[in-house]
């Protein structure tokens, strides 16, 4: 792609706050390309359990690492799951930069994992739906009606997920929210498509973030051992089962990315790209 493809691009980017999460890959290679950037997550500093870590300084951080790159950043923190929340950020980010060319929907919940349909809560099956889902539309809604306005064109990447494409066993919800997310994206895609608005979804598969972190903790506190021995153990067992065999990273899903939002990928709309390292090939 042209070196100079994305400078001066205004991208808004969700779900950010996270040091080894998707949204700050993309955020941050954003920045290097020239794109100015706008970030967003609910907790401006979100909790980790990953060694090290501790001390990541969550969006404000971001904000110097974007900056560091000589363009303009925004860091704000928002609930996806709040209309009026949704509609504040995108005012924010339109009133400080006047467009959004470029957004990426990467905030999400994990919710219980490997819990059966029969012991799921009513309670957890609607957060993850209200996050997942639902604050995928309340969030794309008001973007999108920006940049329907000024008549296009536009990047649109709304992270989904493996589990839009097979199903798990004990993951219903969030397996049921991102096909959602997945079948929002097609749709979307449709409608924006005479504005050369493209829309797209990724569909990571088993990627090292911080996505399963509460996971991690709990299983760790059952089986008396740390956060750390249970993560290498777990991401051990699902490295396994990647014909590439290894887990994938935030970097890996970032590659991807950057490709859909180039021009290279101006034909492509509609479309949930598997980043899986082989594991689902539909």
């Amino acid at each position: 792609m042209a070196d100079d493809y994305f400078k001066g691009k205004i991208a808004f980017v969700t779900g950010a706050a996270t040091k080894r999460g998707m949204g700050r890959a993309i955020a941050l290679r954003l920045a290097a390309a020239g794109a100015n950037v706008a970030i967003l997550d609910k907790y401006a500093k979100p909790w980790t359990n990953f060694p090290g870590d501790a001390g990541w300084g969550g969006l404000e951080e971001e904000l110097e690492e974007i900056r560091a790159f000589g363009v303009e950043g925004l860091a704000l923190s928002a609930d996806v799951s709040s209309s009026a929340d949704c509609k504040e950020a995108t005012a924010k980010v339109l009133e400080k930069f006047a467009r959004i060319d470029i957004f990426v929907h990467s905030a999400a919940i994990r919710g219980p994992v490997n819990v059966p349909v029969t012991d799921f809560s009513e309670e957890d099956w609607r957060a993850q739906m209200d996050v997942n889902l639902t604050g995928t539309f309340l969030i794309s809604k008001p973007v999108v009606q920006h940049m329907v306005k000024r008549g296009g064109p536009g990047k649109i990447i709304l992270i989904s997920s493996l589990g839009a494409k097979m199903g798990a066993p004990g993951n219903a919800a969030y397996t049921a929210s991102k096909w959602g997310v997945l079948g929002f994206t097609k749709s979307l895609a449709l409608e924006l498509a005479h504005l050369r608005i493209n829309v797209n979804s990724i569909c990571p598969g088993h990627i090292n973030t911080d996505l399963r972190d509460n996971w991690i903790d709990e299983q760790a506190k059952i089986q008396g051992i740390t956060p750390e021995e249970f993560r290498k153990k777990a991401y051990a067992q699902m490295a396994s089962t990647v014909p590439l065999g290894r887990e994938g990273t935030a970097e890996d899903v970032a590659d991807v990315a950057m490709f859909l939002l180039s021009k290279q990928a101006d034909y492509m709309t509609g479309q949930g790209i598997n980043v899986s390292g082989g594991l689902c090939m539909i």
